[in-house]
């Protein structure tokens, strides 16, 4: 299908897809190994997308690049830090003054402050070393591991898609 007058023609730049980690021969470093791959592909993705695009709802549902690492990074924070959330659809919209390098930074510090708290975690069956939230005990290491893990990788795809949209950035 050739582009028509009206629509401009988006240069593309492909970068090289990285394979799958090689992790250790354990269940919580294979675990680990899948989200951090996950992890560094979606702040990837959105590192150096250009604005305003970067925020510009490319789908009916108003999701935008830099709104879904927005919204990680709460999901990090609430599920290994404990941090209150009250209003999850919020998540979604980066302020207007938050530029893609202090999003992205806000991620990467999430995440490294979530990988310290299950650097002291050894059993995937314990609980997450959190607060109690609204008299509900934390949800297991393995749990929220997994669960980080469709949630990631569920927002990875969609960041994929977006950025392509955006430039034409294809890969991870």
């Amino acid at each position: 299908m050739s582009a028509t007058p009206c629509t401009p023609r988006t240069p593309r730049t492909h970068r090289r897809d990285a394979p799958p980690p090689r992790t250790g021969d354990g269940e919580a470093a294979t675990l680990r190994g899948f989200l951090d791959y996950l992890r560094t592909s979606i702040a990837g993705k959105v590192e150096g997308a250009p604005e305003p695009r970067v925020r510009t709802a490319a789908v009916p549902s108003g999701t935008n690049l830099l709104g879904l690492l927005h919204h990680l990074t709460h999901v990090e924070r609430a599920l290994f830090l404990g941090e209150e959330v009250w209003n999850w659809p919020a998540t979604f919209r980066a302020a207007p003054e938050d530029d893609v390098t202090e999003v992205v930074a806000r991620y990467r510090d999430a995440v490294e402050r979530a990988n310290r708290v299950l650097d002291r975690c050894t059993d995937l069956a314990a609980p997450l070393p959190r607060p109690h939230r609204h008299g509900a005990p934390a949800p297991s290491v393995r749990w929220a591991l997994t669960h980080m893990l469709e949630e990631t990788g569920r927002h990875a795809g969609h960041a994929d898609i977006l950025r392509e949209l955006i430039d034409g950035a294809t890969g991870r």
